[in-house]
């Protein structure tokens, strides 16, 4: 059995939305730790720094970025897409995805709360 835990950060950006599409978004999150390797790449990505793996969901508009844990998985951050496009012109990257994202320490730090 795992559990889907969400940190303070990702916690509150979810309460933000509207009550529907907080279940939309949940809903569509169903998949087990183990259907992570061969998932589809239109709505999965993988990020990885430091021995670090970090999974990105995407599901209507939003991305969910999370982590595999023994537990079961940790929910990081719960980004609007316009927010990850927002944070990508900001830091002056071209628009890009997982593999522009996962070399700057910058994405990193907005991932671990500290942006």
């Amino acid at each position: 059995m795992f559990q889907i835990i969400f940190n303070d950060r990702s916690a509150a950006e979810l309460a933000h939305l509207p009550k529907l599409l907080q279940l939309q978004i949940l809903n569509e999150f169903n998949f087990l730790p183990e259907d992570l390797e061969n998932t589809d790449p239109e709505k999965f990505g993988t990020l990885k720094r430091k021995g670090r793996n970090l999974y990105r969901y995407r599901t209507k508009e939003y991305r969910i970025y999370f982590e595999k844990t023994e537990a079961g998985l940790l929910i990081h951050r719960v980004l609007h897409k316009n927010t990850l496009k927002d944070f990508l012109f900001r830091t002056k990257l071209p628009m890009a995805e997982d593999e522009v994202l996962q070399k700057m320490p910058e994405f990193w730090e907005l991932i671990d709360g500290r942006r």
